[in-house]
């Protein structure tokens, strides 16, 4: 495991430069961490290369029409990036979700899969996923100008399976209590979840491996213009926070995107023992569009406001304004902070979400429980759940994170960074 390595503080020397380019690798989609590299960029003046990850069709993947194109602003690379397998057939034309269709909720404890089989989609997903990576830098070759640095962004994460029977299951051990609740490690054993670990595993780490490796050639072709290529990666390894005062490390349990992440920081760390600049920014917890399955992992947030009060009193200010007018009429913030309080003195928050080198861990029945009525409480004390202070606080995060992930990456120093939220809260203008 990459020991704790928090990035905290910005370095003055160490910036891109005007017409560098930021390289989307993968989708830009709303209300995510990527969106605050791209404004900080775009303050940079950099030219800024988006691309995608195709949509579906039935079973083919297809680039953007006409019309999704007109709603992207500037360049777009225009060749599907989707990865993983899930979708991707065996010789006698059977996919993974073409496994699981038939599969009721009633089975799925006893349901056993082909990993033969899976195996072959595995294949066959990677080499059709690195025909099309081969595509894209063709493509993004034609962006190479003398003396212009590259900041290659790594966007991809996910990979759960298309499949019906998948989402209730999920759903159940993210959010599920008393005779909903489904342990994490009962899923994550079973073969269905085996076959979601392997696809998280293509998706969240072994496209970044492909993406370095496929750009070798254009790697050196950007050295003979006289510039430089830099990687970076989107990771989550949990968040240094205030808790009582002090700065602590703690992490949402249980994710189980977790040893796909530790993947990714496995393979930067290689690529990075060979010279290339290559780093996992493993930034803190937000509530997004996609995160949303994750019911507690917002808890985390609520901190960072303190957080601002001592290392940016003036933002402070005005992200506690804005956040207590989505509170009702006779809650305050303080009302939230008293229940994180009791929230982060339960003994088995303490136990389960605050030992770095056990992370990740798989939930227990009382760590669920406990965390989801904290996240329920303070849901409770809104004005409405469609305006949530996380919205607030989410933008301060990737707005900050988007900062220092841009001044670090020119020449980062380690193949692993944690971002947390004293630097998040000190950068964030």
């Amino acid at each position: 495991m990459t020991p704790l390595n928090p990035l905290r503080k910005l370095d003055s020397e160490n910036t891109w430069k005007k017409n560098d380019a930021l390289v989307l690798f993968g989708e830009l989609f709303q209300r995510g961490y990527a969106n605050g590299l791209v404004e900080e960029a775009e303050k940079h003046q950099m030219h800024v290369i988006k691309g995608t990850v195709g949509r579906r069709e039935k079973d083919e993947l297809r680039p953007l029409n006409a019309e999704e194109l007109a709603a992207v602003d500037g360049p777009i690379i225009n060749v599907p990036l989707e990865a993983g397998f899930d979708m991707d057939k065996t010789s006698k034309g059977i996919s993974p979700v073409d496994m699981l269709k038939d599969i009721k909720l009633s089975q799925w404890e006893d349901t056993k899969l082909d990993f033969s089989a899976i195996e072959e989609c595995r294949k066959n997903g990677v080499l059709r996923f690195k025909k099309q990576l081969a595509q894209y830098v063709a493509e993004l070759e034609k962006h190479i100008v003398p003396g212009r640095n590259f900041l290659l962004a790594h966007l991809m994460a996910g990979g759960v399976p298309r499949a019906k029977i998948i989402m209730p299951l999920m759903n159940r051990v993210f959010k599920g209590t008393g005779d909903r609740y489904l342990e994490s490690e009962k899923f994550w054993t079973s073969d269905l979840g085996r076959l979601c670990q392997v696809n998280f595993i293509e998706v969240t780490a072994e496209t970044y491996r492909h993406f370095i490796e496929g750009t070798a050639h254009f790697r050196e072709k950007v050295k003979q213009a006289g510039g430089q290529v830099s990687y970076l990666a989107y990771g989550y390894h949990g968040t240094e926070i205030l808790i009582d005062g002090k700065l602590t490390w703690q992490t949402y349990t249980p994710y189980l995107q977790g040893w796909a992440k530790m993947k990714l920081e496995e393979i930067s760390k290689t690529f990075f023992n060979q010279g290339i600049a290559s780093c996992v920014y493993n930034c803190p917890e937000i509530l997004t569009n996609s995160s949303s399955i994750f019911q507690g992992v917002e808890v985390s947030l609520y901190p960072l406001i303190h957080m601002l009060d001592s290392e940016n009193p003036t933002v402070a200010k005005q992200v506690r304004s804005q956040c207590q007018t989505l509170l009702k009429a006779d809650k305050t913030l303080e009302n939230v902070f008293q229940v994180m309080k009791k929230y982060y003195a339960e003994p088995e928050i303490i136990s389960m979400n605050r030992e770095f080198a056990r992370w990740p861990m798989q939930s227990t029945r009382t760590q669920m429980e406990v965390m989801l009525k904290c996240s329920d409480d303070v849901f409770e004390l809104h004005e409405t759940p469609k305006q949530l202070i996380t919205s607030v606080l989410s933008e301060v995060v990737f707005k900050s994170c988007g900062r220092l992930m841009l001044n670090d990456s020119l020449k980062p120093t380690s193949s692993a960074r944690w971002i947390g939220h004293d630097a998040v809260a000190k950068y964030y203008h």
